[in-house]
């Protein structure tokens, strides 16, 4: 009862080291309701592979299929698809969050346009750039840069008023408020902003993917789905779910080293 009521106290930080239990507590409870719904015959296979099923069609995608080329393959796609978009929305937000008209005169038509499912443009997408990877790119960037763009110019446009005022009662000129005032502000829950949105770029590259693709985890799993094989449809998705954990992990180590005073 005493560690219960030590679990859950409002906002009491978590040791690392139960922290690292408690995650890996969570995969094992997952794991363990899976495999019992798998062995009791609950769900037929054919719907539903068991956990040492998956892991048997993992290891055949990776050393009889090549799994590892369509993994690298949307890697890649991913992360060209995000970096486009973050190219041209960050610079974006920044002079949104900065100047008012501006974001007067953008906000309402990126407030539009986020709320377009990147899928849609997937038939217009095709018409216009065909099937190959500059298609599949171009949905990664719809779903991404109108996202990143209004995040970030909140972001910028949260800077405290005091800092500001601060700059130009030292001489700062406009230029330099930005560059050396509200950026640097900024730039921490710029990253995590940047964060958040690669987590759904790996949404948009599967949805791009199930169209007109030759390789890559989401051409694997509709392969698959062809061959009724949730084995491998299981193991595509848990991979996309380990990339995703290893890209955040990575992010946040990133963001801890360049920004290590916004944790103080």
């Amino acid at each position: 009862m005493v560690l219960m009521a030590d679990l859950f106290v409002p906002l009491k930080p978590v040791s690392p080291g139960r922290r690292i239990a408690l995650g890996i507590l969570g995969f094992v409870v997952v794991v363990a309701v899976w495999w019992a719904v798998t062995a009791s015959g609950l769900v037929k296979p054919l719907f539903l592979a068991g956990p040492w099923a998956t892991l048997q069609a993992g290891y055949a995608l990776f050393f009889e299929f090549g799994f590892l080329n369509d993994v690298l393959v949307t890697v890649g796609r991913v992360l060209g698809g995000f970096l486009i978009a973050s190219a041209v929305a960050v610079p974006l937000g920044i002079v949104m969050g900065a100047f008012k008209p501006v974001e007067a005169l953008l906000e309402p038509l990126i407030s539009f346009a986020r709320y377009l499912p990147a899928s849609a443009f997937i038939p217009l997408l095709i018409l216009w750039a065909g099937v190959g990877e500059t298609q599949k790119l171009s949905v990664i960037f719809i779903g991404a840069v109108f996202q990143i763009c209004l995040m970030v110019a909140v972001i910028v446009g949260g800077v405290r008023m005091e800092l500001i005022e601060a700059a130009y009662t030292l001489g700062a000129k406009s230029r330099g408020v930005v560059l050396r005032v509200m950026l640097p502000a900024a730039a921490p829950q710029i990253f995590e902003t940047l964060r958040l949105v690669l987590g759904w770029a790996w949404t948009y590259v599967i949805v791009a993917e199930l169209i007109g693709a030759s390789a890559g985890i989401g051409f694997m799993i509709i392969d698959a789905q062809r061959f009724l094989d949730t084995g491998q449809m299981i193991f595509g998705i848990f991979v996309i779910g380990v990339i995703g954990l290893v890209s955040d992990f990575l992010f946040k180590q990133l963001n801890q080293r360049l920004f290590s005073w916004a944790a103080s």
